[in-house]
């Protein structure tokens, strides 16, 4: 615990950033890993597989817990709030209504920001899984041609599997934070109206039109994603 609260204090640099000298290739490997219960799958990790996991983190980690005295510890998947499927729409608002913010501009701002923040991240996040899931239709089909033993057919069914479960939770982390984002813009209204709240519901509308439309088919793995924030 005091190594962990040693690591913690001392993890953000510049700009709030993590330091580079705590970030491991395999910093966000634990993100498969625990998708799916039982034994792993022992295959080392493509690096379409790692940059999966990578940029699925920033995605599933509440966004309250960026850029805290902490926040390395989500990264090692040692948060307790990075990790639980438990959720509840309210805790996003809870925590933009707190003292924090000493306006009520600041508010609406940092709502946007953390929608928009999601919009730019999740072009690159969704190309990276049509090529892990492409790659994985190839293995699929191989594996009915391939001579494996026991051993290897499970790891590869396995690791389909924690690849399928990845981007499945990003799917459901991704809807319910629109759900949060929703429902705290609807207190903000109430509590403190503004026209900041134009924009506010533009940004969360466009992020759940993004989505829905990931839902339904990955891109092209020959073709690169523009980024949502280029059209803000």
């Amino acid at each position: 615990m005091i190594g962990l609260l040693t690591l913690a204090g001392c993890a953000n640099g510049d700009f709030e950033e993590i330091r580079p000298s705590l970030v491991r290739d395999d910093i966000h490997d634990w993100v498969g890993r625990d998708a799916v219960p039982g034994k792993p799958s022992s295959f080392h990790l493509t690096d379409d597989e790692r940059l999966l996991r990578d940029l699925a983190y920033p995605l599933i980690e509440p966004p309250y817990d960026r850029h805290r005295w902490y926040s390395i510890a989500g990264e090692y998947g040692l948060l307790e709030s990075a990790r639980a499927a438990s959720f509840n729409v309210g805790d996003y608002a809870t925590h933009l209504m707190s003292n924090k913010f000493d306006s009520s501009a600041a508010r609406y701002n940092q709502l946007i920001d953390d929608v928009r923040n999601d919009s730019t991240r999740m072009p690159a996040f969704f190309e990276a899984a049509g090529r892990v899931v492409d790659m994985d239709r190839k293995r699929q089909k191989s594996l009915r041609y391939v001579e494996t033993s026991p051993g290897e057919y499970r790891d590869a069914e396995r690791r389909i599997q924690e690849n399928n479960a990845v981007i499945g939770m990003v799917y459901t982390r991704l809807a319910q934070r629109i759900a949060s984002y929703r429902f705290a813009l609807e207190r903000l209204v109430v509590a403190t109206p503004s026209q900041q709240a134009v924009d506010a519901e533009r940004q969360v509308d466009r992020l759940k039109t993004e989505l829905a439309r990931y839902r339904t088919m990955l891109p092209p793995t020959w073709m690169r994603e523009p980024s949502l924030a280029a059209n803000n």
